[in-house]
């Protein structure tokens, strides 16, 4: 999103209820009509709104977000055909996903050289957001290893309402820490700030250009609690049960790198699940950066789909 301070704040409320609703529904018909009503508006408007605030016409990016999930299972699912992928993706045939995936990237889908095309990302993205002194702190945990002796465990996860801040273009420096402190002083008001606190990455940098990525700051609400009324760029989400490979982290950025990078480069591979269509949770011990921005605390949950 862009200048969202120039707009009304339930714009960009209901603008977020149209990015969560595309990208739980991929695999559906995701007309102008239906997600413009899934975000209140009337298609007239919701057409100008959205490409003000997302800086994309909506047709544009839901076929983007469509090819980047493409990539993502390419990348950690089983081989699969390409209809199954199109169809998951919510193209309406192999062919119709060929012609635009050549569009986008140059070369259709069978020739893609995806692990080129990760490695070149992932150094855009390092050179990007780490300058030359810590820009080692992010390099790629190569697939095998684990000089860390990261375990997993699976666990199951009840559904789960989450309030949350969304951050668009999130890798600007201190642009996720001010989103989160502006959600725990919204937390304080209500007596809620002591409860569980996630972060989330709806996108993979390795994936999608640094700066359309997407961080939303996240604090979930009680089981059997009411939501509280949410405005302006505090939203809600329920997510649904999942099961999760979880792993805990507790020390500095390079340890959750390794971490993230041995999740999906050894263990998910070797464990044959399937990554489930959800982002990747951050769950912290206690509050958001409770210890500082050179130390974190917390668990990654990575969602799969059961065996």
């Amino acid at each position: 999103m862009r200048n969202e301070r120039e707009h009304p704040e339930d714009y960009v409320q209901r603008v977020n209820r149209a990015l969560d609703h595309i990208l739980r529904n991929l695999d559906q018909p995701l007309s102008l009509a239906v997600v413009a009503h899934a975000a209140g508006f009337s298609d007239f408007h919701f057409h100008r709104v959205f490409k003000s605030l997302v800086g994309e016409m909506l047709n544009e990016f839901i076929k983007r977000v469509r090819l980047e999930r493409a990539l993502r299972l390419l990348s950690f699912g089983p081989a699969r055909s390409l209809t199954d992928v199109a169809l998951e993706c919510g193209f309406q045939s192999s062919s119709d996903f060929s012609r635009s995936f050549k569009k986008a990237y140059g070369v259709p889908p069978s020739q893609f050289d995806l692990a080129t095309f990760r490695a070149e990302r992932r150094e855009q993205w390092q050179d990007s957001t780490a300058d030359a002194s810590t820009r080692h702190l992010l390099d790629r945990l190569p697939p095998g290893e684990n000089p860390d002796g990261f375990e997993v465990s699976l666990r199951r996860i009840p559904a789960r309402d989450v309030v949350y801040i969304r951050v668009p273009n999130s890798y600007r420096p201190d642009a996720a820490p001010l989103a989160t402190e502006r959600l725990v002083s919204w937390a304080e008001e209500r007596g809620l700030a002591d409860g569980e606190w996630l972060g989330y990455m709806w996108d993979d940098p390795e994936i999608v250009p640094h700066e359309k990525c997407r961080y939303d700051v996240g604090l979930v609400i009680p089981e059997g609690d009411e939501v509280p009324a949410v405005a302006g760029e505090v939203g809600h989400l329920r997510f649904p049960p999942l099961l999760v490979a979880e792993l805990e982290v507790r020390g500095a950025i390079d340890l959750e790198m390794r971490a993230l990078d041995w999740i999906y480069g050894t263990w998910l591979p070797r464990s044959k699940h399937v990554p489930a269509p959800q982002p990747c949770f951050g769950a912290w011990f206690g509050r958001p950066y409770a210890h500082g921005f050179e130390h974190f605390e917390l668990a990654l949950q990575l969602p799969v789909e059961p065996r």
